[in-house]
């Protein structure tokens, strides 16, 4: 996948596309649009996407594919994947291992019939051939999402015949909800590629521990857990005790709860609330340092 801002006086786009390098046509495609593909062992380039490809791997894709092979995420993620930097918001990121000493061979999953974990596939091959990007305009609160077709030459899926909508391609994907679970990882990945041109968050690069912690969070639900359980965090935060119970063997709530932090450590955002006397302390301390009143 790749990550590519767009500046210009009217809009910020921040682009969550398919496979690196891929051609963009820049045209916004929103739910009700339409357009012509289909994928199957007809086409001439049957599985040609599935060799040397870039493909990034967003939390719930991990989960899913775990799931799928009846493992952790942990013995997944050193089975089947490479960690590597997304450039542009300089975050550690999980992508899958591909064939070959180059890695320009086939994915793990491919076998000659197709996808061996088709049902539980990551985000950019269901995706795929449409991009996801986030644009807020000058003076909005929100951001707003639209897709985009990606083109690849050797891509004869376009050729078909077969017309659908944006919404009924993302039904059909098994996409409709699958972008909630992960919106807060999208949305981290997308904001600090934003604020990559000011030198990070508020002025101030992200720390190797944290880029850590936004690694295991990303990657590691059960890594995660124990950070949560064993620390002091759950005497930080106000969670309600039914929540915490249900952490213990709700992954994908975890994982909520671990994007919601990443994005008060990182960008100081209001998702988790102290504690009233862990709120207090803080204060009382800041202001004991500063010298304040």
């Amino acid at each position: 996948m790749t990550n590519r801002p767009i500046l210009d006086k009217e809009i910020k786009a921040d682009i969550f596309s398919g496979m690196s390098g891929n051609p963009v046509v820049p045209v916004q495609l929103r739910p009700e649009d339409t357009f012509c593909f289909s994928c199957h062992k007809g086409v001439p380039c049957w599985n040609a996407c599935c060799h040397g490809a870039d493909i990034t791997l967003t939390p719930l894709d991990i989960l899913r594919l775990s799931e799928g092979f009846g493992i952790r995420p942990r013995e997944f993620l050193a089975k089947y994947t490479v960690p590597a930097m997304w450039e542009a918001a300089d975050l550690p990121v999980a992508k899958i291992k591909m064939g070959g000493d180059d890695g320009k061979g086939p994915c793990p999953f491919m076998t000659g019939d197709g996808c061996s974990v088709y049902a539980h596939r990551p985000a950019t091959c269901r995706y795929y051939p449409l991009g996801l990007a986030s644009v807020k305009m000058k003076g909005a609160e929100t951001r707003d999402d639209f897709h985009f077709l990606v083109k690849e030459t050797h891509c004869q899926g376009h050729a078909s015949t077969k017309e659908m909508t944006v919404a009924e391609y993302c039904a059909e994907q098994g996409l409709t909800g699958h972008e909630a679970v992960d919106r807060g990882w999208i949305d981290i990945i997308m904001k600090m590629a934003s604020w990559q041109g000011v030198g990070g968050p508020m002025g101030q690069g992200v720390t190797s521990q944290t880029k850590k912690m936004f690694f295991m969070v990303s990657t590691d639900v059960d890594g995660l857990r124990s950070f949560v359980f064993t620390t002091k965090f759950l005497e930080t935060y106000d969670i309600a005790p039914e929540d915490i119970e249900a952490l213990k063997t709700d992954d994908e709530g975890m994982l909520r709860l671990g994007l919601d932090w990443m994005k008060n450590v990182l960008f100081n955002e209001k998702t988790l609330a102290m504690k009233e006397a862990v709120l207090r302390a803080s204060i009382a301390k800041i202001r004991e340092e500063t010298g304040a009143s």
